[in-house]
């Protein structure tokens, strides 16, 4: 996997002096246990970092400028304890710049009704802190996650899990950068887009080059290296030689596996983190790169075809954001194709001419040669699987001229019911949410693109948290979808975000 930096999250818990020394002990202990349980659950996929306790204005906004000068934070968790009067939180909240989630909780679980008297209330007194808190960060319209509910429940920490997913990527959202070799194809609009805006909302920088500088690296590899590679790649896939000549199958594999050192010396010189191609501007490519495509996005890179960057830089963020995912099931650009209207059978096709990552595959991934009409080169390799069963989602970043939109619609990916012999690329085949016909409705009015954005690790949610932190709005295909809701949504949101 393409590495990220080794990201932390900050517990910066709230109070003030009102109440004693002995009380500030207290509040500083309770924040320490909890810490400790969290980094101990083994739920959440990064480490939580205990800060001192804050009290004033200035630790409040040393603290929190600090996280934003240090890399390896990529956010930070609060909660006020006891009581912590907000006006001290606004300097401090004005300057910060990373994820924010408030966990609105307390130390004690129960009630400890034999007991309680009114140093325990003022002591403990979250229901009270985090309300004038929760205040000053609405009224500064800052968004954040909240998360509601005791600290060591399962519930509690697998939210936070959650939106720590989200968090890295909003993070690293801005560090993405995507090279285009070639440009946008011909007269198609979905694939086209504000490139300026996209940095200024995402942080992605896009940049483009001559598909000949490339070449100069696929050329200077060495054949010792590709053997190696070529080696590799007959060890890890089945073989279908489809009745070619073994040395003539050989050769064309050759030629990808030259392209996959090639392109990846060429990103990690340049930090790159995703790749676009189009098969009308190949120069002097041998072949459409299409298996090693598919080998750099199984180790985490983006991917757009025909000159698609939004895609790319989705491919890559939603890699980032499934990697820590127990058991990660994948993510890949996909393309709608063909229909299925069996009634009671009816999904979508997915696919793409050559470049599904590998990483969707459920069981034997395979090694075929076979010609492509497009692109004028000659026959390249590819991967060829079928994708996983079960829930995903399919994200679209479209550019309305004035301002994105993130469509997100929820998927049942399922298996077709006869295999496809003459069709040689990776597929994938869904069901759209809440139905076949809605789901397609409701993507078309939104605006949506036939290509997409796919992960069976990132949920709704998070993909909605991502865009609201971008500032951008989201049109969600759900089960609960109604098209009469739906354009009723979307007139909304042309009056908000416009």
């Amino acid at each position: 996997m393409l590495q990220t930096k080794n990201y932390k999250f900050w517990f910066c818990t709230g109070s003030q002096d009102l109440y004693g020394d002995e009380c500030l002990r207290h509040v500083a202990e309770h924040s320490a246990k909890i810490v400790e349980a969290f980094n101990a659950s083994g739920k959440l996929p990064y480490e939580v970092v205990l800060k001192p306790t804050l009290i004033s204005q200035a630790s409040i906004r040393e603290t929190l400028n600090a996280a934003n000068a240090d890399d390896e934070c990529a956010g930070v968790i609060t909660w006020m304890h006891t009581f912590s009067p907000a006006k001290m939180w606004i300097l401090g909240l004005k300057e910060f710049r990373k994820p924010l989630c408030h966990l609105h909780t307390q130390f004690n679980e129960e009630i400890p009704y034999d007991t309680i008297d009114m140093d325990f209330m003022n002591e403990n007194q979250s229901a009270h802190g985090d309300r004038e808190y929760g205040h000053i960060v609405t009224r500064m319209g800052i968004a954040r996650r909240i998360i509601v509910g005791h600290w060591a429940s399962e519930d509690v920490q697998n939210k936070l899990a959650s939106w720590m997913i989200t968090a890295i990527g909003v993070t690293e959202s801005s560090h993405i950068r995507v090279a285009r070799f070639g440009d946008n194809m011909n007269n198609v609009a979905v694939t086209e887009g504000d490139k300026v805006e996209a940095q200024i909302k995402f942080g992605w920088e896009i940049d483009h080059y001559c598909v000949n500088d490339l070449v100069d690296y696929v050329d200077a590899v060495s054949a010792a290296d590709v053997k190696a590679l070529t080696d590799e790649y007959y060890s890890k896939y089945k073989v279908i030689l489809d009745g070619r000549d073994d040395a003539e199958f050989r050769k064309h594999v050759e030629v990808q596996a030259q392209q996959e050192i090639g392109l990846r010396k060429f990103l990690e010189e340049k930090n790159y983190q995703a790749v676009v191609t189009h098969f009308g501007m190949l120069g002097g490519l041998k072949q459409l790169p299409g298996l090693a495509i598919q080998r750099l996005m199984a180790d985490g890179y983006g991917f757009g075809a025909e000159g698609d960057w939004k895609v790319a830089a989705m491919v890559r963020l939603m890699k980032i954001m499934g990697s820590k995912v127990k058991n990660p099931k994948g993510a890949s650009l996909m393309e709608d194709y063909t229909y299925n209207l069996v009634p009671g059978k009816e999904g979508i096709l997915q696919a793409h001419m050559l470049e599904v990552c590998p990483s969707v595959a459920d069981g034997d991934v395979s090694m075929r040669v076979c010609p492509l009409s497009m692109g004028n080169r000659e026959d390249p390799a590819r991967l060829i699987f079928t994708a996983k069963e079960g829930p995903a989602i399919a994200t679209s970043l479209v550019d309305l001229g004035t301002r994105f939109r993130l469509i997100i619609n929820e998927v049942e990916c399922k298996k077709v019911e006869k295999p496809m012999p003459n069709l040689p690329v990776g597929t994938a085949y869904w069901t759209p949410k809440p139905d076949f016909a809605t789901g397609c409705e409701a993507w078309i009015l939104a605006g949506g693109a036939h290509h997409t954005a796919f992960s069976y690790d990132v949920t709704t949610d998070q993909m909605v948290d991502w865009a609201e932190a971008m500032g951008i709005e989201t049109a969600i295909i759900d089960e609960n979808t109604n098209i009469r809701d739906f354009k009723n949504t979307l007139r909304l949101n042309e009056a908000y975000y416009r």
